[in-house]
């Protein structure tokens, strides 16, 4: 019998993402892990699952943080018919759709697992100071499994890396027959895949990962509580240097939130080698209350404005080293942001006392990049009289480097 892993398409351009599951008083449910869990869980009111990325609609999708799959009844169908005893469906609201989707769990964990057959495998040490895993998975890489351990079993996730949600042969081919969107399959059983060379090529590029991730995440921790539940990687295989986005939340003093880009500063994939990539990571700050930070217009600016620096190299280097101005596609942002030609402009690189200008990685400095939103009349003063005055009016006056979308414009 071959074994697939069940994953979450990501490479499909402009899907949706789902976030957590909440309750019917709009609250995020305390346990989303549960789902993932490989066990029956009891849910004893109807959750509704919020869309914290809109975008293309997909039948088999999983939340960022908790990894509950989030399916519509074409998938549901398939898995009670084939496998009524391994799996159980709960249903439940998705944002913005009228059609039956359900949250899939799969009801039974077996130790199988076959450490010499897959790529790396990682467990918590006793010097990791985590001594509740010590002894357990941290990492599994190019996944195999023994079938011989699995029995008759056709959906189940597998002992002490529970992330992963494992499917039988047949299943997948229903699946695949059904016409479900949203899914991709990955063989877990046979040998490994993986020549030695590509096993140390792999090993190295997790190292440098780490090395890159691993400092920025402690510096960001300095800033502020970092919100741990909002860590989306909104695309795989872009122009960031890694080949990932990822977005971070840190919550600060006086009820402010920082928004920041969580990557401009790997290392280059391609290369593969030490580096700070770009050398910056951009941060917009305000004090404004955001009520879902996926869905705020700040997340969605900061993502416009890393795309325009990714993808342009001559502005890379000024957003670097000094001040740097710019408009940015203004759909679904704040009316009084707007300009007349439906845009927004930002400042970048204000300096301020309450955020360092640099953070020090291994392999050298990195700049933080503030973003300052600018009223329409601001970026008229700008091209007037330049951006060291227009500055100079931000500094003598309240918020200085906040953005906000509704304020009185300092000119």
């Amino acid at each position: 019998m071959r074994y697939f892993k069940l994953l979450d398409d990501m490479e499909i351009h402009g899907r949706w993402l789902p976030g957590e599951a909440t309750n019917a008083q709009g609250q995020e449910i305390d346990d989303i892990w549960q789902f993932a869990d490989g066990c029956p869980v009891k849910v004893d009111e109807r959750l509704t699952i919020p869309i914290g990325h809109p975008g293309k609609v997909v039948d088999y999708s999983v939340t960022s943080v908790g990894g509950a799959p989030v399916v519509h009844r074409r998938v549901a169908s398939v898995l009670t018919e084939l496998a009524p005893d391994e799996v159980q469906v709960i249903p439940v609201e998705v944002e913005g759709q009228s059609d039956p989707y359900f949250i899939l769990v799969a009801t039974r964990t077996i130790r199988c697992i076959d450490d010499q057959e897959s790529a790396e495998v990682l467990y918590w040490k006793p010097e990791d100071e985590r001594p509740e895993l010590t002894g357990t998975y941290r990492a599994v890489y190019g996944m195999r499994i023994d079938p011989t351990k699995v029995g008759d079993a056709k959906v189940f996730r597998p002992w002490g890396w529970n992330v992963v949600l494992i499917v039988s042969e047949d299943i997948k081919e229903a699946l695949e027959r059904s016409g479900a969107t949203g899914m991709a399959f990955r063989e877990v059983t046979g040998p490994s895949e993986i020549s030695p060379e590509e096993r140390a090529h792999n090993r190295k590029l997790r190292e440098l990962y780490e090395r890159s991730t691993t400092p920025r995440e402690a510096f960001w921790r300095t800033l502020g509580a970092m919100d741990d539940n909002f860590v989306i990687p909104i695309v795989v295989g872009g122009g960031w240097p890694a080949g990932s986005e990822i977005w971070r939340v840190i919550h600060r003093p006086e009820g402010r939130t920082l928004f920041v880009t969580d990557g401009l500063s790997n290392f280059f994939v391609k290369a593969a080698e030490p580096s700070v990539g770009f050398g910056l990571e951009l941060a917009l700050e305000t004090d404004e209350a955001v009520e879902n930070v996926a869905k705020s217009w700040q997340q969605l600016l900061l993502e416009r404005i890393a795309n325009e620096l990714v993808g342009h190299e001559h502005l890379r280097e000024p957003a670097r080293t000094g001040l740097l101005s710019m408009e940015v596609d203004g759909e679904r942002m704040p009316e009084p942001l707007l300009t007349k030609d439906g845009r927004v402009a930002v400042l970048l690189g204000m300096d301020t006392p309450t955020l360092p200008t640099h953070f020090t990685m291994p392999d050298g400095q990195v700049r933080l990049v503030t973003v300052k939103t600018l009223m329409p009349r601001e970026l008229t003063y700008l091209l007037e009289h330049g951006r060291e005055e227009l500055l100079h009016r931000f500094n003598q006056s309240h918020p200085g480097h906040l953005s906000r979308a509704w304020r009185q414009p300092v000119v």
